[in-house]
């Protein structure tokens, strides 16, 4: 069996030859295997040992292994796509033998090569924008919200209760509504550097860590010379939107996990 972390230009191969380093299994090599101009990089799994009904039970029942084979297709797709122009494949992508994968990349030979010409030269990117729910409030002068809050304090005490939380469940949605609107905008700045840019389901706090919640979560696919520009934006919006309670986070650059499939 084949274990496949991606698909590369031959070419660039055989200037830049794929480092030595153990496989998926811990024991087998990676190495390159062409197919018509095309690299694929791989390494040789046993069959027993990882056979489909093997690799679902691993995946559901056992964690550490989990964690461990997918750190390690992780560092090995992005230690690659640091060398070469890079299509990489997702997480156990496995082929019962050479001659399948070498049938399976031949059927897409002209799809594949195109794919890199649109991929070489480029980087991926990362951008999540957090927000202080509290200190953005504090903020936002809104004049409906305003004049709500000196109608409240004229009412006798015990309405002043009921409406002061219509008036807090008035401020969330006011908030949100900001939020999504100064993120859209900046998502738009950004994309301007971007030969594409696309906007990912944003993350709880159980699994960003954070105290502030996560407002916003996008990729973006840069020309690696617009870089510069593209994190000079983020910085300067940073420093403008920091005090009402904004914090950016640009990583990269990543696999273009996003912007290329083969599956």
């Amino acid at each position: 069996m084949l274990y496949l972390y991606a698909l590369v230009p031959s070419s660039e191969v055989e200037v830049e030859p794929v480092p030595t380093m153990k496989g998926f299994d811990g024991e087998h090599d990676i190495y390159a295997l062409d197919i018509q101009g095309i690299t694929a990089i791989v390494c040789g799994l046993p069959d027993e040992e990882y056979s489909e009904s093997v690799l679902q039970d691993k995946i559901e029942n056992d964690m550490e292994w989990l964690q461990d084979k997918a750190f390690h297709h992780h560092e090995t797709v992005l230690m690659m796509s640091k060398r070469y122009t890079i299509i990489p494949l997702k997480f156990c992508t496995i082929y019962k033998h050479e001659d399948s994968l070498k049938e399976k990349v031949g059927k897409h030979l002209s799809s594949l090569k195109d794919a890199f010409t649109d991929l070489e030269g480029k980087e991926e990117w990362n951008v999540k924008i957090y927000c202080d729910d509290k200190r953005l409030k504090e903020t936002i002068s809104h004049p409906s919200i305003t004049e709500k809050w000196e109608e409240i304090k004229q009412l006798p005490k015990g309405r002043q209760f009921f409406e002061k939380k219509k008036m807090e469940q008035l401020e969330n949605k006011v908030i949100e509504s900001e939020k999504n609107r100064m993120c859209e905008e900046f998502h738009e700045r950004l994309k301007s550097y971007a030969t594409e840019g696309t906007v990912k389901k944003n993350w709880g706090k159980d699994v960003t860590g954070r105290a502030e919640q996560m407002a916003w979560n996008s990729v973006y696919f840069l020309p690696k010379e617009g870089v510069d520009r593209f994190v000079d934006e983020i910085k300067q919006s940073e420093s403008k939107w920091k005090e009402a309670g904004w914090t950016f986070e640009a990583t990269g650059p990543w696999p273009p996990y996003h912007f290329s499939s083969f599956s």
